[in-house]
């Protein structure tokens, strides 16, 4: 894989600007239009990030592969000098510096300053004397380098994701000295060749070294674009990335808009009516993230489809249910529905009839939806018995927050209205008492009870994809009429960098 890797580096340059040219985006007159999701990544998180800008100009030194170096030079006396400079690898690097300034509509510029890097191979050397004498020599050399790189990065579509292009890359030596075998003193052999190939050396650590960051630079844009991808994908539900305008690189952020489109089968989503303007962002959080109320609705119906929103209760989880309060009332309720069989004998089952209806407002996400419940009991010796059949349209606004690398939803009022209700208890529907009793127990204990079924599976989700390998402090999930803004400061796993970087190189 790395042998593969570098020989792509040679016609990096070529291949990337071939491929921009043919797989340019084409955006509309009003992108923001057809935008569903915002990342706005601001200055202070560009800081962050540029600490782990060291180990990936290592990577790009090391993983850079040096070609051989050849010349040769007439020399007085001497006749002609040839030379070759083979097997040239870093051996030693380290960096005292990185800066990282965002150029408004231009790019991303970082400084990296003092880069001490030791590079060694083998010199072959030969020359043909005045009278025919032919001498040649191998020794062992290092070189000794000090540099200052200056990157800029630009942001780009290609094929309708982020494309990050580091071409624009310059290397300044302060000192390149050449020791061979060892030897510190300056000798005439070693001033002879310092003179020939200091120039073709610089030239050739140049081109490899910011082909190599270029390529990184890609493959990283790559990594990204597909970890994104793989957060918002469970099984066949999935949300639409591509970009639905060009990246924007503004003084104190980075700004990318996403189509935000979910996929599901033969589900069509469509969307071009987006209410989002970059006044709605701030600049005093590391990250930021908008989502259109759209996706929300889009995601609920493609669960209802993919039979997602289905629950079954049992057990003691049925009978803390229905034994909310020790009253008389209730246990009369209880004793006429199921018809003194034990609960571990009964199933209850919860289902969304229809696609649920999201709602964001400033107080909280609004979820109305049509929902069934049928109580079952498996008496003793005899046939299953459906007990129990209401549908019913429950609306209830929910506040989300994200504490201690759990979601927790908290849900405010909420309003439940009986379309149909069938009870074996009260045939004639005429007992109100039954049904008094099952719209408290729904608000009170059911509601809260769904929702802390889905709290858990929504984290477990969002671990599986690797959020909790992210230390987030104080994230904030505000909603708005018609949007959500998810804003947060966070601290980038070292490992994550290092494992990827293993993995590619």
């Amino acid at each position: 894989m790395l042998w593969a890797g570098r020989m792509r580096l040679g016609t990096f340059g070529i291949l990337l600007m071939l491929v921009h040219a043919s797989a340019a985006c084409e955006f509309g007159p009003f992108p923001y239009r057809a935008t569903g999701i915002v990342c706005r990544m601001t200055k202070p998180a560009a800081l962050l990030l540029n600490q782990e800008t060291a180990q990936v100009i290592q990577a790009a030194f090391r993983n850079a592969k040096f070609p051989n170096i050849t010349g040769e030079r007439s020399m007085r006396l001497l006749g002609k000098v040839a030379y070759e400079l083979t097997n040239i690898q870093v051996n030693d690097l380290s960096i005292e510096q990185s800066e990282v300034e965002l150029k408004e509509n231009d790019a991303i510029h970082i400084a990296i300053k003092n880069v001490t890097a030791f590079f060694k191979g083998t010199l072959t050397y030969g020359y043909a004397g005045a009278w025919f004498l032919q001498l040649f020599h191998s020794v062992d050399f290092e070189i000794e380098s000090s540099i200052d790189l200056q990157i800029y990065i630009k942001l780009m579509c290609q094929k309708d994701q982020v494309a990050a292009d580091a071409s624009d890359c310059y290397l300044t030596f302060h000192k390149l000295t050449l020791h061979l075998q060892g030897d510190k003193e300056p000798g005439w052999l070693k001033q002879l060749f310092t003179d020939f190939i200091s120039f073709t050396l610089k030239l050739v650590l140049k081109s490899e070294v910011c082909n190599e960051i270029n390529f990184l630079a890609q493959v990283l844009a790559n990594f990204v674009h597909d970890l994104a991808a793989n957060f918002v994908r469970d099984k066949d539900i999935s949300v639409d990335i591509s970009l639905a305008s060009v990246p924007l690189i503004k003084a104190n952020y980075l700004e990318s808009h996403h189509k935000g489109l979910v996929l599901y089968k033969n589900y069509s989503d469509v969307f071009s009516d987006s209410v989002f303007s970059p006044s709605l962002l701030t600049e005093s959080r590391m990250l930021y993230f908008w989502l259109s109320e759209h996706i929300l609705n889009s995601l609920a119906s493609a669960a209802f489809l993919d039979k997602r929103l289905v629950l079954t209760i049992r057990g003691q989880k049925l009978q803390a249910l229905f034994e909310m309060e020790d009253t008389e009332a209730q246990r009369k309720a209880v004793q006429m529905i199921f018809q003194g069989t034990s609960y571990n004998d009964s199933v209850a089952k919860v289902w969304s009839l229809a696609h649920p209806q999201i709602s964001l407002q400033p107080e909280g996400t609004v979820v109305k939806s049509l929902v069934a419940v049928e109580v079952s009991i498996f008496p003793l010796g005899e046939e299953p018995l459906m007990v129990l059949y209401m549908e019913k349209e429950i609306t209830v606004t929910i506040q989300a927050a994200y504490v201690e690398k759990k979601l927790i939803l908290h849900p405010l009022d909420s309003r439940i209205e009986f379309k149909v209700f069938k009870c074996t208890a009260d045939p004639s529907g005429n007992d109100p008492s039954i049904r008094n009793f099952l719209q408290t127990m729904i608000s009170v204990v059911g509601i809260p009870e769904v929702i802390s079924r889905i709290e858990p599976a929504l984290t477990s989700l969002m671990n599986s994809k690797g959020l909790n390998l992210f230390e987030i402090r104080n994230p904030e999930i505000i909603t708005r009429k018609g949007y959500i803004i998810v804003q947060l400061d966070f601290s980038f796993p070292n490992h994550l960098l290092l494992d990827f970087l293993e993995k590619i190189l």
